[in-house]
């Protein structure tokens, strides 16, 4: 069947626009996320008083998005006295919840608000995955990633909050899109745009320095197969002319947003900050000279760069590159330091090998699995030599004739493994990055399969799994965040494996209210995971509760509500190092759930 360019435009138009308005009117009734109390807090004080001290270990640029709306909210209190922006160092928790519920501000308003610049970058990440795939596969694989993407799920979950995930896969997708054009037509316009990209993406999420190791390579594996015995040396200057002249550019952005977010915060609170949150970085405090100069262990050469972060953390024109450089080494830190995680029973703060795959396979459409497996066996079934006959020579010919899918694959490749050996698991949501590319690729395979024999067989199977899709997709309106497949049992069952961001992020503390409201409920005690306040919300029905308190203080008659995060953490065993305290809450084990709010917030009633 052919298309006319016409109608591809409007499919796909259509198709944005459905991701728009779901985004939408799905995020209306969920609170803030765990993550959103943090992120949007700290882009108004960043507009509004160029001062970075909070939220340094995420780049600015998306919180300076979602904020930007809150600039034109009338009468917002920057509560500029309180100890958590004036004294503490990063006090972004404590800040976030007074600004949002504690200075008589708008909280829904200014979160609702807040939002709509991330389902903008949403739309975007849609618009550049349609755009790239239909230059190199044509319209078909377009619209079905197109597809595959507007009716994911995960991009529909946590493409509507002010988190950093979507936004760094805009980045991904953005920067490698400019970088091959750059590759392939080297002229000032393209580096000039892949640089502004690059940078654009450092400033998304720290996670995306891969691309920094990934461009060289991909700039060393285009000029292995573009130089000629006559113009080797010419293709190497021109190598590297784009590397050094995209990775300049990408500097000089980050070192202009940054030096404007780091205007007005004191030299002397930013040394003193960076010295506090790099104490811990790879060892006690030591000098440059004996870290970077002449280094006597292996411990002091990793204390390098935060010695230099420390150093040139009060320095005018260099401060602002150290404010980088410590939000990057704050995310190191955190990589390999964990986080406490309910996971198939267990609790660990040290992460599993197995939990991304494990995520991955039961959080994403079946249908897309199953789509997927089709174009790894057609992929398989196309090599119809043996692998072994003249692998390296059949390998390069693939590689100079299909680049752009080298490049994809590659930095799938580089993303699964960086984050299989990191120890923080907490959401499928880390790895969004590599979605757009395994959409393009899986789609552009699938097309590629549409052919005699049986085509209306394979046609009639694509249809069905496309449905399944939607239908199994749409059917958790509104609770995106909750959505599981048919392996884990749906929603239902999701609490059984995983919590966290895969399920349990506090979006549904607002339904919590509406639910006691409805049943006229005069008093619930409440164990609530979140970037909501649940103060804030039931008021005088509120009763605090936590994990560890003895039962027995609850009084009969009572009613309990518990974050499956926290209910979870109390009940999984530990794994083993993990010495933390844990089986607090098997005592309710002997009641059955009275409700499930939203599938994340569990509602007891204590006999």
């Amino acid at each position: 069947m052919k298309l006319n360019n016409k109608l591809i435009n409007i499919i796909a138009a259509l198709l944005l626009l459905f991701v728009f308005f779901v985004s939408l009117f799905s995020m209306r009734d969920d609170s803030a996320t765990m993550d959103e109390v943090a992120h949007l807090p700290a882009g108004y004080s960043y507009l509004t008083q160029k001062d970075m001290r909070l939220n340094p270990e995420h780049p600015p640029l998306l919180k300076d998005l979602a904020a930007i709306p809150l600039l034109f909210i009338k009468g917002i209190n920057f509560p500029s006295e309180i100890k958590d922006w004036k004294e503490d160092i990063n006090g972004q928790w404590g800040f976030g919840y007074h600004f949002l519920y504690h200075s008589g501000n708008p909280a829904d308003q200014m979160i609702f608000w807040g939002r709509i610049p991330m389902i903008l970058i949403l739309i975007l990440l849609g618009f550049y995955i349609f755009k790239f795939s239909k230059e190199l596969f044509g319209p078909k694989t377009a619209l079905l990633a197109l597809f595959l993407f507007s009716f994911s799920p995960t991009f529909l979950a946590h493409g509507r909050l002010v988190t950093t995930d979507v936004g760094a896969a805009f980045g991904v997708v953005f920067a490698i899109y400019y970088f091959l054009k750059a590759l392939k037509e080297p002229s000032w316009k393209n580096i000039f745009l892949s640089g502004l990209a690059l940078g654009i993406a450092q400033l998304l999420k720290f996670s995306l320095i891969l691309l920094i190791p990934l461009f060289i390579f991909l700039a060393f594996v285009w000029f292995l197969l573009t130089q000629t015995t006559t113009k080797g040396l010419e293709k190497l200057k021109e190598a590297l002319k784009i590397l050094t002249s995209v990775f300049l550019l990408a500097f000089l952005l980050i070192w202009f947003v940054y030096f404007y977010h780091t205007l007005n915060y004191p030299l002397e609170k930013q040394l003193t900050d960076t010295k506090f949150i790099l104490t811990s970085y790879a060892g006690g405090p030591s000098s440059i000279k004996e870290t970077c100069l002449s280094p006597t262990s292996f411990q002091k050469i990793l204390r390098c760069p935060g010695e230099i972060t420390i150093w040139a953390a009060d320095k005018p024109i260099l401060r602002s590159l150290a404010h980088y450089s410590l939000g990057l080494l704050m995310i190191f830190q955190r990589a390999a330091g964990g986080h406490t995680t309910y996971f198939l029973g267990k609790i660990s703060a040290a992460g599993w090998k197995n939990y991304f795959p494990v995520v991955y396979v039961i959080k994403e459409p079946l249908a897309f699995h199953i789509l997927t497996l089709i174009a790894l066996l057609y992929l398989a079934w196309l090599i119809k030599k043996p692998f072994w006959i003249n692998p390296f020579q059949r390998i390069k010919d693939w590689i100079k004739s299909h680049f752009p899918e080298f490049a994809m694959f590659s930095f799938i490749t580089l993303y699964w493994l960086t984050s299989l050996t990191s120890n923080l698991n907490i959401g499928v949501r880390h790895l969004l990055p590599v979605f757009p590319f395994t959409m393009i690729l899986v789609s552009a395979a699938i097309i590629h399969w549409l052919k005699p024999p049986l085509l209306k067989l394979k046609y009639a199977l694509l249809i069905i799994l496309i449905l399944w899709q939607a239908v199994s997709v749409i059917s958790i309106y509104p609770h995106f965040l909750a959505y599981f497949n048919e392996i884990a049992g749906g929603a239902d069952k999701a609490y059984i494996y995983v919590t966290n961001s895969n399920l349990d992020w506090g979006q549904d503390l607002k339904r919590l209210k509406k639910w006691v409201d409805q049943k006229e409920i005069d008093k619930i005690y409440v164990d609530y995971f979140g970037g909501g306040d649940a103060k804030y919300y039931l008021k005088e029905k509120y009763a605090s509760w936590q994990g560890q308190r003895d039962p027995k203080e609850l009084p009969k008659g009572s009613y309990l509500a518990i974050s499956a995060t926290f209910l979870q953490g109390g009940r999984g065993f530990p794994a083993p190092g993990f010495d933390q305290p844990h089986s607090y809450y098997h005592w309710l084990d002997q009641y059955q759930p009275l409700k499930k709010i939203g599938y994340s917030i569990f509602i007891y009633y204590i006999d």
